[in-house]
Formats: structure tokens, C-alpha cells, sequence
């Protein structure tokens, strides 16, 4: 009784409540590292089969009984016709082979049409939208574009740029239930990504901001303005040739 009543006495003291949410805390993180690294780096070579926005997409509509699943077929870069390739750089990130992953330029050009015009417009690459369109969430808050960012760098970090545009043209909305460029092609135009030619492609790209209130079945004069001004970027930087600086 005396010994276990001493063992009890010189038993050291465990950690401390916080040194344990500490520790525990720490491990999660690295696991995350971890795990998202892998996951990243795996992509590089296989398709994902589909992504979070298409997921929260058929969440929805199924929590509001429709039939509205996502429409997506997934095609290689060479079943692609350039011009939907081009169109995306010339709408969206026509800095895109110069970066890695962040546009500082845009950036800062954002932060002052704000200030001095008070008008909010996205500064997203590319590959900062297949980060959150592949793994993250649609609504914006601090936590999810921490989380985009370390995406944002592991995707350049593994991925070539052609893959980086491959995934982006194969995830994009670009349409109500319609993703990627192959689904949206068949469905607007009746025929294969392929058979794309440059106009159709920078109507396709025209609606990238907003894909669900912008509508390529029905273009209004903002779309058509925003088509045709694609179509003038498009030229100016040099037609499909320009993607051999990928």
C-alpha cells in the first residue's frame, strides 16, 4: 500500500491541456501538408474523375430533389482545339506562362481600381482557379484563400503549365450544370472540344466570370462585347502559336 501510494507520488505530471491542442494541432497540420502534397502531385498524371465544385453542385440539387447533375467529360489536351486554350489565357490570365501562380501586377492593379474607383474585380490565375475549383468551396473567406494559396503553390510546384491549363479547361464552369470545355461545347454547339474554332472558343471564355448569370445559349450585348474583345486578344497574341511558349 506504502509502494503504490509512493509510485502515485512520483509519478511524473502529464502535458499540459494546451501543450496537448499543441501538439495535436501541429500533427494535424503536417498530416494536411502531407496529405494535400500527394494528392497534388498524383494529378499531375491522373484525370480527376471530378471535382468540389461539381460534388457541391449535385449535393445541391439533390438536397432540392432535381435531376441536375453535373455534366462533365473529361478530354486530353490534344483532343482540345488551341483556340479554347488561347481563349481562357487571353480572358482570364494572359500572364500565365510568366508567373507562378500568383499575379502580383493584377494584384496590385486591383488594390487601386479599388481604392480610387471602389470597384472590386478578381485578380485569380488560372491556376489559382483550379485550385478552388478542384479542392475548395465557392463562397470567399480569409480561411478558404489561405488554403488556395498553399494549393495555388503545390500546383505550380508538381504540375507543368500545359497541365495546369489541361485541368482548367477540363473544370471550368461554363454553364448551369455544364463543366468543362468538352460537355460545354456538346452542349452549345453540338459538336467535340475539338472542332472548336475561335470564335465559338472566346464565347465559351466570355462567360468564365460568371458562368451561371452569364449565358453562351443566350449572350447578352455584355457577353457579345466581351466575346469580340477576346477574340481581339486572341490575335494580338499571336494566335494559337502563342501556346508554344507553354
Amino acid at each position: 500500500m506504502v509502494a503504490s501510494t509512493m509510485a502515485t507520488k512520483h509519478r511524473p505530471p502529464g502535458r499540459p491541456w494546451w501543450l496537448r491542442i499543441l501538439y495535436g494541432t501541429g500533427l494535424a497540420i503536417a498530416l494536411f501538408l502531407l496529405g494535400t502534397a500527394l494528392l497534388v502531385a498524383s494529378l499531375r498524371w491522373l484525370d480527376p474523375p471530378t471535382s468540389a465544385f461539381m460534388l457541391q453542385h449535385d449535393w445541391a440539387a439533390w438536397r432540392a430533389g432535381e435531376d441536375a447533375r453535373a455534366e462533365y467529360v473529361w478530354r486530353s489536351r490534344e483532343a482540345i482545339s488551341p483556340h479554347a486554350a488561347l481563349a481562357v489565357i487571353a480572358a482570364e490570365d494572359q500572364r500565365f506562362p510568366q508567373h507562378r501562380g500568383f499575379d502580383f501586377d493584377s494584384i496590385r492593379d486591383a488594390i487601386t481600381d479599388y481604392r480610387t474607383r471602389g470597384r472590386v474585380r478578381g485578380a485569380s490565375t488560372i491556376t489559382q482557379q483550379v485550385a478552388k475549383n478542384l479542392f475548395l468551396w465557392p463562397r470567399q473567406s480569409l480561411l478558404r484563400k489561405g488554403i488556395e494559396a498553399w494549393f495555388t503553390v503545390l500546383i505550380e510546384l508538381f504540375w507543368p503549365k500545359q497541365r495546369i491549363l489541361e485541368v482548367y479547361l477540363n473544370v471550368a464552369q461554363f454553364g448551369p450544370h455544364t463543366y468543362g470545355v468538352e460537355a460545354a461545347s456538346q452542349r452549345f454547339f453540338g459538336k467535340p472540344a475539338a472542332q472548336l474554332n475561335a470564335s465559338e472558343a472566346a464565347l465559351l471564355a466570355a462567360v468564365l466570370p460568371n458562368p451561371v448569370r452569364l449565358r453562351v445559349d443566350a449572350p447578352s450585348p455584355h457577353v457579345r462585347e466581351r466575346q469580340r474583345w477576346i477574340e481581339r486578344q486572341m490575335r494580338q497574341l499571336g494566335g494559337p502559336r502563342y501556346l508554344d511558349r507553354l
